[in-house]
């Protein structure tokens, strides 16, 4: 992991730094992914098995039955079966919290507008499975799930289903489990087969296939929306001379061991704090199971050596990071400057570990960037807004003069007629 001096970088290395790292072989991914897609829509749960059984590896049922949930949930480790309960607790009391938007106003007398909203009748979950079961993400996608009252919620999970992640799900609230991963998986849920409900929405991180697969569907009108453009996680932490270069160390580790394309960076206006971050990094990684791993993400990640905090904010603000750790000695300061971040962990103690597992907050979080305009997961959502209008008929009469004016100069006729049809009603005039 280079140091390098931001004042000293021309704009072109300056951009270049922050550059993510790029996904390769994207063309190819999209050509297999749609075949996929291609083929579970045109034969449904006969091609769905097939991947299944190839892909997968997997010849049991698609859907788990009721029995096989309860088994799973009665032989998880008590141990562990505890830290699930309080995580869920935590995250619930968070969620709960994040009511929905029921405005009423009344803005002309006799015009009444109105903001509701309605849980999706049908979303899908996908958990990964993998080299590592996240039992963690099984938890943040079905509690708000779970608070929105979303009336029918099925999860997708790489066979054989981790207990944990099955034990999850049903604290969330979850009845419906399919042992099934990748694009193959999404394509089901987006689309629907003889086994696998159509949803509306589709929630969850994934590979690089299951990615292409919620970007393909989520383009198609006739498939499925989806929580947010995801890509490689990420970490960005700003520190001061009053940091802890441990902290900093294992923080930065913390995210390169997820894989081999995700990035971190580090800004601070202390180069000795740098420094000593960076022989910690080394020292640590010599104890990491997936040290390899994170090696090569540290090989595509940078430390800057900026010239103030205002400069560390503003790089902050322009990269958009999906973490964003402030270790710094009056953290809260420099919130109301720290716009970009999918979520900000505040001074020495709020490791970013703490969001992705058991604090509240939820670790679903927009990547790549997208943090310069999409949200955090949350309960909102799982949840459809609309408006409600209702004009009285002094109401109408008061407002109908200004629609009158604004259809004429935009000239659009029938807006016009659909007026003066009923202020004649109203007038007889």
């Amino acid at each position: 992991m280079e140091i390098k001096v931001w004042k000293a970088l021309s704009p072109e290395e300056q951009e270049a730094v922050l550059t993510r790292p790029a996904q390769g072989d994207s063309a190819r991914v999209e050509g297999i992914v749609r075949d996929i897609i291609a083929a579970i829509r045109k034969d449904g749960d006969s091609a769905l098995k097939n991947y299944v059984q190839t892909l997968d590896r997997y010849e049991g049922a698609l859907e788990l039955t009721g029995e096989e949930i309860q088994t799973a949930c009665e032989r998880l480790d008590p141990a562990l079966k505890e830290a699930i309960d309080r995580a869920y607790a935590n995250l619930y009391a968070f969620h709960k919290a994040q009511e929905p938007c029921h405005a009423r106003v009344e803005t002309v007398p006799g015009i009444i507008c109105e903001c509701a909203s309605h849980p999706i009748d049908a979303v899908g979950l996908y958990v990964p499975g993998g080299s590592a079961p996240l039992v963690s993400t099984a938890l943040m996608l079905s509690v708000p799930a779970q608070i929105a009252g979303c009336p029918e919620v099925i999860l997708c999970s790489p066979p054989p289903v981790s207990d944990a992640i099955i034990y999850a799900a049903t604290l969330g609230g979850v009845k419906r489990i399919f042992a099934m991963g990748g694009a193959h998986a999404i394509a089901a849920m987006a689309y629907g087969t003889e086994s696998v409900p159509k949803v509306l929405k589709i929630f969850g991180p994934g590979n690089q296939y299951v990615t292409m697969a919620k970007r393909l569907v989520a383009d198609d009108p006739r498939g499925s929306a989806i929580d947010m453009p995801a890509g490689p996680s990420e970490v960005l932490v700003i520190a001061d001379k009053h940091a802890c270069p441990q902290h900093i160390a294992a923080d930065l580790l913390s995210q390169a061991e997820h894989g081999p394309d995700s990035q971190v960076i580090l800004l601070s206006d202390d180069r000795e704090v740098i420094e000593k971050s960076l022989v910690f990094v080394g020292e640590y990684l010599k104890t990491l199971p997936r040290a390899e791993i994170a090696r090569k993400a540290l090989s595509r990640s940078t430390a800057l050596l900026c010239e103030d905090m205002d400069t560390c904010v503003t790089i902050s603000n322009r990269y958009a990071p999906e973490h964003l750790i402030v270790e710094v000695e009056n953290p809260r300061s420099l919130v109301p400057v720290l716009r970009n971040a999918g979520s900000i962990f505040l001074g020495a103690y709020t490791s970013e570990s703490l969001g992705d597992y058991a604090q509240g907050t939820n670790h679903t979080l927009p990547t790549y960037g997208y943090a310069h305009t999409a949200s955090a997961l949350g309960t909102d959502d799982y949840r459809r807004r609309y408006t409600i209008s209702e004009a009285t008929p002094d109401g109408f009469l008061r407002i109908a003069p200004v629609v009158k004016v604004l259809a004429d100069a935009e000239g659009l006729g029938a807006h016009k007629l659909a007026v003066t049809v009923r202020e004649k009603t109203l007038t007889g005039k």
